[in-house]
């Protein structure tokens, strides 16, 4: 069985990602922060130590895509 923690984002942002991911194989919030975080862990295992440069690339391809304000 897994634990879960709850992580907060504002509400405008939760409301801007439900729309986002109408249509998609996501079903709710949830599951697409832990695909993002996922993601991130990822590429940060692969590559060792995550740059400031890379996680700073991280940032602006979730602000383009409206993730991140």
């Amino acid at each position: 069985m897994t634990d879960y923690t709850t992580v907060s984002i504002p509400k405008d942002l939760a409301d801007r990602v439900e729309e986002t991911i109408e249509g998609t194989s996501f079903q709710s919030t949830s599951d697409l922060v832990r695909f993002l975080l996922r993601s991130i862990v990822i590429q940060h295992q692969k590559q060792g130590e995550l740059t400031e440069a890379q996680f700073d690339e991280i940032a602006e391809q979730l602000q383009d895509l409206g993730y991140l304000q």
